[in-house]
């Protein structure tokens, strides 16, 4: 399980690299509905590592407070899983 949550971390952080790229020359965009998938699926860790270092989607406010919001869900899932 906790290979799984390491990959889609990666691959999250990942994806909003490209789509940083992609935004920058003008090219076809992921759909924002893929980018806060990935971060609500397990992945919110590296979506919101992605945001920050590479500056992307943070004055949305779905994602400036959305990503935040599901890491934090995500660490009391955790949390309570493991009492």
């Amino acid at each position: 399980m906790l290979y799984a949550i390491l990959v889609i971390n990666i691959a999250a952080f990942l994806v909003y690299g490209v789509d940083k790229l992609k935004a920058v020359n003008g090219w076809w965009r992921i759909p924002e509905w893929v980018l806060l998938g990935l971060g609500a699926v397990g992945g919110a860790a590296g979506a919101y590592l992605g945001m920050l270092l590479f500056r992307h989607k943070t004055r949305k406010p779905l994602f400036r407070y959305g990503v935040p919001v599901i890491f934090m869900v995500q660490m009391v899932f955790v949390f309570m899983k493991s009492q």
